[in-house]
């Protein structure tokens, strides 16, 4: 038995698709909400159709099941509506009646076409949290646009910053590898949630709450954003060299590559002490952060030298038993075998009625007295349709069987 989340009692309807809101919809439901996949008939989320790489099946076959869609939706029960029927329009009324929070992520002012807009759903429950996620929000010039993950890393400004400087080959803009704007959209969403939740308790009043996937990622420029707005500075692109500390990068050893991370004097000093060259932390040129950053391609090929002779795994040892930040630059196989990983338990299995053992990434949120659970391996399209049905509305077999007559479910 799994002990009561954090987020027990709270139930959410997800009409979510690809990969910002489901994936706020997963943290919901690993708190220990109750969440609610509202998909379509026949199709579903239109990210279980993104592949290759498939899910395997226990002989190592193809399933044609998107290893992407089981990355986001775990913990979740499916349920198909039409609601583009009217009494699937009002299926999804009744159950708002009964949820604390709905999220969706579709065009601007979609779901009010069919009465499902916050004002109309907030005049039948107005506890109602309702989030809408987006590409650009719901008001503005571009609001109507489109907005995909890759769309906005180029348009907030991350691949001004991201790839080889200008003058090395292979320069140019580069996307980061992961989604990391649907990543930032998914949990400034959950945030925004649990913000009006507490409101909610102190008020009973729920609200609306518009999240973007381009603010959310334009927020997590940091200090591309404040270097530009504050001291008029570009930083551009940098390739692996943090733009603002030295040495803080990729540097090659004998069998590979590993990332030192030196962020300040003190721990320049170390890193020098332990490459056997403790008079650089006394070298003007070197001896402050804005020094090394200001001859970097000297102090870069120093360490460069001064690395020559050892293994990756040797100095990754040494270097943080001198207390220096470094480490191996890891693949998902290295990840697979890693030490910590293991002892963290940070990856989960579960069980997949298609495809077997699903192995998921634990949430990384570690709560003491409500700990983070695994209940529900991502569902089958429509999985849950008849079960949620009668314990959310009481429908009885007949009453679920003439709505799939209607190809309402």
């Amino acid at each position: 038995m799994f002990k009561p989340g954090a987020l027990a009692g709270i139930r959410v309807l997800d009409m979510t698709r690809v990969i910002a809101g489901p994936y706020a919809g997963q943290i919901f439901g690993d708190l220990g909400a109750e969440v609610i996949k509202i998909e379509r008939q026949g199709e579903g989320d239109d990210v279980r159709r993104v592949g290759p790489p498939w899910m395997k099946d226990a002989d190592g076959n193809d399933t044609k099941e998107s290893t992407y869609f089981h990355a986001v939706n775990r913990n979740k029960q499916s349920v198909t509506i039409d609601y583009a029927q009217p009494e699937g329009a009002q299926l999804l009324r009744e159950l708002a009646t009964k949820a604390d929070v709905l999220i969706e992520n579709y065009r601007p002012r979609t779901l009010e076409k069919y009465g499902l807009g916050y004002e109309d759903l907030k005049a039948i429950n107005p506890r109602l949290i309702y989030c809408s996620l987006s590409g650009f929000g719901q008001t503005g010039p571009y609001a109507e646009r489109s907005g995909y993950d890759y769309l906005v890393q180029a348009m907030a400004g991350l691949m001004s910053v991201t790839g080889l400087p200008v003058g090395e080959p292979g320069a140019g803009p580069l996307r980061v590898g992961i989604p990391i704007a649907d990543i930032f959209a998914g949990l400034y969403s959950v945030i925004g949630v649990l913000a009006a939740i507490n409101h909610r308790n102190n008020t009973g009043i729920g609200q609306y709450i518009d999240v973007s996937l381009f603010e959310s990622q334009l927020a997590g420029m940091l200090n591309t954003f404040s270097a530009w707005f504050n001291a008029g500075a570009e930083l551009g692109r940098t390739g692996n060299d943090h733009p603002s500390a030295s040495p803080y990068g990729v540097y090659p050893v004998d069998d590979g590559y590993i990332l030192i991370a030196t962020f300040n004097d003190r721990e320049f000093v170390r890193l020098a002490k332990a490459l056997g060259h403790a008079e650089w932390s006394s070298d003007e040129r070197f001896a402050t952060n804005g020094a090394r950053v200001g001859n970097r391609p000297l102090l870069k090929q120093l360490v460069t030298d001064a690395l020559r002779g050892k293994t990756m795994h040797e100095w990754v040892e040494l270097l943080n038993k001198a207390t220096v930040s470094c480490g191996p630059l890891n693949t998902m196989q290295d990840i697979a075998t890693d030490p910590h990983v293991q002892a963290r338990e940070l990856i989960v299995q579960m069980q997949h009625e298609i495809t077997g053992p699903v192995k998921v990434t634990a949430s990384p949120i570690r709560l003491s007295e409500t700990p983070v659970s695994y209940r529900l391996p991502p569902p089958q399209i429509g999985e849950h349709t008849s079960v949620v049905l009668q314990n959310w509305l009481q429908l009885d077999s007949k009453q679920i069987d003439a709505l799939r007559a209607k190809n309402v479910i």
